[in-house]
Order: C-alpha cells, then structure tokens, then sequence
C-alpha cells in the first residue's frame, strides 16, 4: 500500500508510520519541521515537508490507498480537522480515477469524548452522551469522517498514550526529575486507561490493511487492563527517589481537567475484527524502563 500519514514525526504518528515501514508499506509522513526530515528519511519514510492544508501532498493522491490524520492530538482545533478532512476528499474527486475504490481515511479522535465516568465501563459502541469539554467538538468530527460520501472513513480513538518520550505524562516525569514533585490534576481515586504508543501503531498497520472491514466503525485502542492513578503515582515517587509521596492538585485549565478524567474503556472492535491485542508490559509495572526512556529522551 501507499500510506500518507499527516504529523508524521509526533508522538502517535511516527510509531504508526515506522511500523507501516516494517509492514512493507511505501510511507509518506507530512511534517512542518525541516528539522525533522532527517528523522523521517532515516526510517524509511519519505518526507514531505509541508503545511497540511497546503497542495503540497495533492500529486500523491491519484494512487494513494490510505490517508492518516495524526495531527496534534488535542492541540487541534475543530476547524483544522474539517479543513484537513475536506482538502482530502476534494483532491480526492478531483484527481483520482472514477473507477477508484474510496480513498481509505483514519482520523485520529481519543477517549475523552466518552466523558469522565467512573461508574460505568465504555466501549467502542457506547453512545457519546457527554464528552469532556476539551474535546466536545470531536464526535461530530467523527461522525463527518465515517459517513463521508468521497472517503472510507475510519475514527480510531487512543485512550492515554505511554512508552518512549512519555506522551502525555512528560510533565509528571519532568516535574519528578526536576522539582522533585509527584503531583496530578484532580482527585484520588481515579483509574487509567492506557496503550502504549507501539501497540497502537500496530493497530494502525491493521486498520490500514484492513480497510475493507473496518471501514464506517469508530474503534477504541487501549489495554486490557485499567490501572489505578494512585499506584501509578505512589511508585513513580518512589523510583524518582521520593519516598512514594504525591498530591493532587486543583485544574487549572480545560486540558488539566481532561486529565483528571477517569474512562473506564473496555474496547473490542479492534480485536474482534481486526485480531489486535495489545502486548507491551502496562505503565505502572514497567515504570522504571519508562521513565529512564523518557529521561534518555530529553
């Protein structure tokens, strides 16, 4: 296959466009960062260094099977998302064949749309009631993309990313090692839903490959297994030499308290048919090989 992956060289699209590598793929990631060139080339991906609504990307469309959406996480907006989606499906009908399949397209969601509830465990088919207000823009975006009349669209939905330089628990690490602090937004009690970022990648590789099946579904990538926020806490104090204390602190702004989220997911399309399963060793019993590789990272 021929894959374009948009934000090729951040935290969740650069695992997903290694691994597409390794699956004997031909990749092209999209970076804005000339800097990061290098990087992508050296793995066998080829750059293309260019805003993503830009037309830079517009020749490779006539042959492409699959288009990835990895931008940014929860730092893109609403109107980034619709705007990519679309520039897609308009140089799609313009420049490939009549007698083409639909072009296969992956948006990249998460789980806090399935709000912050802990009572209650989500699926991948449980019905978005309340999103959390970061991200309450994001169902309708997923609805667009699995109903699209130009695209194949598929929603993938990671819960918590870890591994490698820590995602989204960086600042936690960073805040142990440099201010000797463990400290979290929200209230004890809560749980995590996790995937590490090379066994979400491998879904990846089975979404693309499998689009014929996935096509139209929303899937949910996370571990088999929710941890509990105050283990993980205790013990990362302890490795950092902090003699497992910690404390939670009062959000201070929308992302803070996204974080303080808990979403007990229990997803099982991906291994239903796509035949995923997680296998990475879970955040709280491998965090000491973590967080010494998010501090060989920095």
């Amino acid at each position: 296959m021929k894959v374009l992956i948009f934000g090729a060289s951040g935290f969740i699209g650069f695992p997903a466009a290694q691994a597409l590598v390794r699956a004997g793929h031909t990749v092209y990631g999209q970076t804005r960062s000339e800097e990061k060139y290098q990087r992508l080339q050296a793995e066998e991906i080829i750059p293309i260094v260019c805003d993503p609504e830009s037309d830079a990307w517009h020749s490779l469309v006539p042959t492409l099977d699959v288009v990835i959406e990895a931008l940014g996480g929860t730092a893109i907006k609403q109107v980034v998302a619709a705007s990519v989606r679309e520039a897609v499906a308009s140089a799609t009908q313009r420049f490939r064949p009549s007698h083409a399949p639909k072009l296969t397209y992956i948006y990249t969601s998460g789980c806090w749309v399935h709000g912050d509830n802990r009572s209650e465990i989500v699926t991948d088919t449980t019905p978005i009631i309340k999103p959390v207000e970061l991200v309450a823009w994001r169902p309708d975006q997923e609805q667009a993309v699995i109903t699209h009349p130009a695209l194949n669209g598929i929603v993938v939905r990671p819960v918590m990313l870890y591994g490698k330089s820590g995602s989204i628990f960086a600042s936690v690490f960073k805040r142990a090692h440099e201010e000797s602090k463990v400290t979290w937004p929200g209230t004890p009690g809560g749980k995590l839903s996790l995937i590490h970022a090379d066994d979400l990648a491998d879904l990846y590789v089975r979404m693309a490959e499998g689009a014929a099946i996935a096509g139209g579904k929303i899937f949910d990538a996370g571990n088999d297994i929710l941890e509990d926020m105050d283990a993980f806490l205790k013990k990362l104090s302890q490795i950092a030499g902090l003699d497992g204390k910690y404390e939670y602190t009062k959000p201070t702004n929308l992302f803070e308290v996204a974080l303080g989220a808990t979403v007990l997911a229990r997803p099982y399309l991906g291994r239903a048919l796509l035949g995923w399963q997680p296998k990475k060793i879970g955040l709280t019993d491998g965090l000491e090989i973590y967080y010494k590789a998010y501090l060989a990272s920095r």
